[in-house]
């Protein structure tokens, strides 16, 4: 029985053989697609080459792509745990064809992989073709025999595939497997195509028309192919099952769940565990390519998925966190396959804990809440929408959760209602929303760097360079000459200015030609071309001409030593704190760097000193900053540090800096830091000059902010602070070494005079020490007494001493302080069931103007706007008492 790794490797080697390049997956969070949330199909990555913006060196390709459907449009997450197919996270196997083969070719592959290769029999396949495609037909015929009961055609939009309202399209073909007629369902088109007899188990695009708003159709001149085969769906095929989660890497996954939480993976909680093993692969994979979990945008949904696998384990009977113990079973099954879960792992672990650990303590009280709500109903009646309101608003259940809770009970929520009351916070969702990848505006850019190919970057080595300008572009259109006072985007063929990626933000400096020149304030990078943003400052510039350019060089030199000093620190922080500890972007600007990483815990300031003794330590090593070009599998052999979600080509940049014995990085096992970085570094450590850490913050869930100076910026901010220290120095009129000492003793002291002061002021109040006179009302002892200077922190301590001193009876005391009317009273115990402390505050502050009071029936105080009513409030207290007696 092939396993499913087996059959992944099965699907690429055929297709590497007839000619397709094999392509990476790319991340699932997409870079060329800003209407989508996550990956969900294996054409996203090739979305530029089937409309003709992009091209690469080659026109065939096949992938395994890794892909989400939790969000937007493509949501099948209230359907996982519950049927044999439906996952958040799956397999796309596909081939491709970027204007090279179509038809002809595409089927006979897929016929030929499926029966041969597979051997799969072909009795058992039948296809669908759109109703009109009589060119697919003809060929199934010819290559498969298929008669024409075997061949069905569909009138619908299930097998025409659009790209929009507008663009490409074209008709489909899909093959379904028949799994026999002991299984209830019909074949596609018919009234009983729901059924699980027939199941699709690949789709061929024939992408070969561009469909325009009128409805209106004509052929593309690049006719494509895109294909899909789920590989979970061919996996539960080839190894005799009917349901996906019966497929060996679910199974161990599955099996992973029950060892953890010691329950039959077949048991009553099957459906737990299903909801475990599919979420445990969809959450590890979004974390391995840079999603933290969140309440906006991807990660609200990375945290939806987790919390809803982390109930299930709950419902299992796990009373500790799970989830984290069952990613090296994960990493063991698809980490030779995906290196990422690999490098990734400790960040997975990390993040699973502390998100299991935090919801955790909100669960139980959330379900109790839940049963409590349940209890005042109906048996068997849906949810009130407010109630589910209440659960997503103080519990932060999302309400598929609660949907999901309900669903083991036969109940539903009253959407209509959770609707209404969550109005206002679903609107701010949607509108804070978005997606990525490149701007629509790019096209331009793409076109340009077809006609002139992308821009060389000769900035590792020099600050000056030579160039032709290529195209000068305003308001995204090209023009052909600029003058003085135009704002403009300038291309040139080659050039030493970095354009802004990796956090290192871009050059600025000047771009000169015979007739004019021109400000450069920033770089950027599109689709490969650098976009020089600048200003015309005399004469003109014209397409064609050749050109001077020089970057700022003291601008620059401070970026390459604050993103060195990021590297080192980078380094410093996964020693100091732990393997976890990941790039999640960071700043490089010529006046500060800024770093964030994971980790889910403030720095202490005893880490913090230890990291920047560390990264100064290696600064003043002064060993040379090495860069290796390499393949990214070779760099990542020897150590190198990559950043989750990043997009490598065949060659990647390697910087090593630091020298330490026994490292394990570097090859030699002795370097310090070594990343994969595309950006600008100095020569050696020592040029970075000194790194002085600034803060630690929270930028976000799981992730910290950490801000710090180099160079001539650290050592002004020392010597700011050593100032600092040398004029309070003289002010305590201490050395230097002494002035923490001499602090601490002048904060006991002034904390001792405070104590004293205030007893001072108690004894004054008391009367200077003696007994306070007492009166008696209904055989109740009481004092009332109105003071001066004191304030109402000192009010609690002398309303205490007077208790004492009546032993029994109530106390009132109006005290004036800095313009401010504080009112104390209290109560000694044996008299508290009778009479209470905020009762006589709240009558006094009533009387004195103010609004009552607050605190426990033996001791309560209040405010007021002042004491000028102060006998009236002693009346109205000494009333209360009487008539309380």
């Amino acid at each position: 029985m092939p396993s499913l790794n087996d059959i992944r490797s099965t699907f690429l080697g055929f297709f590497e053989r007839n000619g397709h390049q094999v392509v990476d997956s790319s991340p699932l969070v997409p870079r060329n697609d800003p209407t989508l949330m996550f990956t969900n199909s294996g054409m996203v990555q090739f979305k530029n080459l089937f409309t003709g913006v992009e091209t690469r060196d080659y026109n065939r390709a096949t992938t395994a792509q890794k892909c989400v459907r939790a969000g937007g449009k493509h949501n099948d997450l209230d359907n996982v745990g519950y049927t044999a197919r439906h996952h958040t996270f799956f397999e796309m196997l596909g081939n491709f064809s970027f204007g090279d083969y179509f038809k002809t070719e595409a089927i006979p592959y897929a016929w030929e992989l499926l029966t041969k290769d597979f051997g799969i029999p072909k009795d058992k396949l039948l296809v669908t073709v759109y109703h009109t495609d009589d060119e697919a037909a003809d060929i199934w015929k010819k290559v498969a025999g298929l008669s024409d009961d075997r061949i069905i055609r569909i009138p619908t939009s299930d097998n025409f595939w659009q790209m929009g309202p507008t663009g490409p399209c074209g008709p489909c073909t899909e093959i379904f497997f028949d799994h026999g007629d002991h299984i209830w369902g019909g074949p596609p088109g018919s009234p009983d195509e729901d059924g699980d007899r027939f199941i699709e188990i690949w789709n061929i695009v024939f992408m070969q028309n561009e469909q325009f708003e009128d409805g209106s159709m004509r052929a593309l001149d690049m006719q494509s192919i895109d294909t899909g085969m789920g590989l979970e769906r061919i996996a539960a095929l080839l190894q005799g099952k009917h349901d996906n989660y019966d497929t060996d890497l679910m199974r161990s996954l599955i099996e992973a769940s029950a060892h953890a939480t010691s329950a039959d993976p077949d048991g009553p909680g099957k459906v737990h565990h299903r909801v475990i093993a599919d979420h445990l692969r969809s959450t590890s994979f979004l974390i391995a390519d840079g999603v933290m979990p969140s309440n906006e945008g991807r990660g609200y949904v990375l945290r939806r998925i987790m919390r809803r696998a982390m109930r299930h384990a709950h419902m299992l009977g796990a009373q500790d966190p799970v989830m984290h113990r069952l990613v090296p079973a994960l990493v063991h099954q698809m980490g030779a396959a995906y290196p990422e879960l690999n490098r990734a792992q400790a960040l997975i672990e990390e993040t699973l804990r502390s998100e299991e650990t935090r919801f955790r303590q909100t669960l139980d009280r959330g379900l109790r809440l839940l049963d409590d709500e349940l209890g005042k109903l109906p048996e068997g009646a849906n949810l009130p929408g407010e109630a589910a309101f209440k659960l997503y608003d103080t519990y932060g259940f999302p309400l598929d959760l609660t949907q999901d809770a309900l669903r083991e009970q036969g109940r539903a929520v009253d959407i209509e209602g959770f609707d209404t009351a969550m109005a206002e916070q679903k609107a701010k969702a949607r509108a804070a929303w978005a997606g990525s990848g490149e701007t629509q505006d790019a096209t331009i850019w793409y076109d340009l760097a077809e006609q002139h190919g992308t821009t060389e970057f000769l900035g590792y080595d020099t600050e000056e360079a030579e160039g032709q300008v290529l195209a000068l572009v305003q308001d995204g259109a090209e023009i052909a000459e600029a003058s003085e006072g135009d704002t403009i985007q300038i291309v040139v063929n080659q050039s030493p200015f970095y354009a802004e990626s990796g956090g290192q933000v871009g050059d600025s400096g000047l771009i000169k030609t015979e007739t004019g020149a021109a400000r450069v304030t920033d770089t950027k990078k599109v689709a490969g071309v650098f976009v020089h943003m600048a200003e015309v400052t005399t004469g003109t510039l014209a397409r064609g001409q050749g050109a001077q350019l020089s970057v700022e060089h003291d601008r620059r030199g401070m970026i390459r030593a604050n993103h060195s000093a990021t590297h080192l620190l980078h380094e410093a922080l996964r020693r100091t704190l732990g393997e976890h500890v990941a790039q999640r972007g960071s700043l490089n600007a010529p006046d500060r760097l800024r770093f964030d990483f994971s980790h889910n815990h403030a720095v202490t300031a005893q880490e913090m000193a230890t990291i920047e003794a560390e990264v100064n330590d290696y600064i003043r090593q002064n060993s040379p900053v090495e860069t290796r070009i390499m393949t990214p599998d070779d760099a990542r052999a020897i150590g190198a540090q990559a950043l989750f979600g990043e997009k490598y080509g065949d060659e990647v940049r390697v910087v090593s800096m630091g020298r330490q014995a026994n490292s394990g990085k570097g090859g030699d096992g002795q370097t310090y830091s070594l990343e994969l970085c595309g950006g600008t570094h100095v020569a050696r450590t020592g040029d970075i000059g000194a790194f002085a850490l600034l803060s630690d913050g929270a930028s976000s869930a799981g992730v910290r902010r950490i801000e710090a100076l180099t160079g001539q910026a650290a050592l002004e901010y020392l010597r700011g602070a050593d100032r600092q220290l040398g004029e309070i120095a003289g002010i305590l009129k201490a050395q230097a070494g002494d002035v923490v000492n001499r602090v601490r003793a002048i904060a006991d002291e002034r904390k001792a005079l405070a104590n004293e002061v205030a007893q001072l002021k108690r004894q004054l109040a008391m009367g200077g020490g003696g007994a306070a006179e007492a009166k008696e009302i209904g055989g109740i002892k009481f004092i009332g007494r109105k003071v001066e200077g004191v304030g109402g922190k000192e009010l609690g301590p002398l309303v205490d001493e007077m208790k004492a001193q009546l032993g029994s009876g109530a106390v009132l005391v109006l005290a004036e302080a800095e313009g401010k009317a504080t009112v104390a009273a209290g109560v000694t115990p044996d008299l508290v069931d009778r009479l209470s402390a905020v009762t006589l505050v709240q009558t006094a502050t009533v009387a004195l103007g103010g609004k009552g009071g607050g605190g426990r029936p033996d001791r309560a105080q209040g405010g007021a706007p002042s004491l000028e009513a102060a006998d009236t409030a002693f009346a109205e207290v000494e009333k209360l008492i009487g008539e309380l007696a």
